[in-house]
C-alpha cells in the first residue's frame, strides 16, 4: 500500500503547490482593477484591456483552484446529516455521493477538453476591441478539472480506507491535506 499512499500524498502536494501559486493571481487582478480605476477617474483615460484581462485571470483562478480547495476540505458541504454521523458513517455517505461528483467532473473534463482542443487548434481570440487569445483560459478548464478529479480520487480512497478500516490511510494523516508538513 506504499504506492497508494505515495500517490495520495503526491496528488495532494501537487494541488497544494498549484493552489498556492494560483492564489497569487488575486494580487494581479487587484492591481489591474486599481489601475483601471486610476486611469479612468484620475486621468480620464480608461483602458480597453484591464477588465477583460481581469475576467480571464479570474476564470483561470476559479478552475485551477478546485483541487486545492478539495484537498483542504474547503468546498461547501450540507451538514444536516453529515455532522450527526460517525467518521465511518460520513465516509460511507461520501463514498455513495462521490458518484455524483465523478459524473459531473468527468463530464466537465470530457467536454472541457473538447472545447479547449478546438480553441487551441484555431488560436481563438476574444473578438473584442483588445482581442487577446482566450485559448489559454479554455485550456485551463480540463487541466483544473483533471486536478480536481485526481483529488476526488484521493478523497474517495481516504473514505474507503476509513469506511473499511484499511491500513493505507489513517484519519490522522488528514493533517497532510491541511498544509502541515508531511
Amino acid at each position: 500500500m506504499g504506492v497508494l499512499s505515495a500517490f495520495m500524498r503526491g496528488v495532494t502536494r501537487l494541488n497544494d503547490v498549484i493552489g498556492r501559486g494560483i492564489a497569487l493571481i488575486v494580487f494581479a487582478m487587484f492591481a489591474f482593477l486599481i489601475m483601471e480605476v486610476a486611469f479612468r477617474y484620475l486621468f480620464n483615460s480608461p483602458t480597453v484591456w484591464t477588465n477583460e484581462l481581469t475576467q480571464m485571470l479570474f476564470g483561470i483562478y476559479a478552475v485551477m483552484s478546485g483541487g486545492y480547495i478539495m484537498a483542504h476540505r474547503g468546498h461547501v458541504n450540507v451538514d444536516l446529516l453529515h455532522s450527526h454521523l460517525t467518521p465511518r458513517g460520513r465516509a460511507v455517505l461520501d463514498i455513495l455521493t462521490s458518484t455524483i461528483f465523478f459524473i459531473f467532473t468527468l463530464a466537465l473534463l470530457y467536454f472541457g477538453y473538447d472545447m479547449a482542443s478546438e480553441s487551441i487548434a484555431s488560436w481563438e481570440t476574444s473578438y473584442s476591441a483588445w482581442n487577446p487569445p482566450i485559448w489559454p483560459v479554455k485550456a485551463a478548464i480540463p487541466l483544473g478539472t483533471g486536478l480536481l478529479v485526481l483529488q476526488g480520487i484521493v478523497k474517495l480512497l481516504e473514505d474507503i480506507a476509513v469506511a473499511f478500516n484499511l491500513s493505507y490511510y489513517t484519519p490522522e494523516s488528514q493533517d497532510d491535506a491541511k498544509g502541515e508538513p508531511l
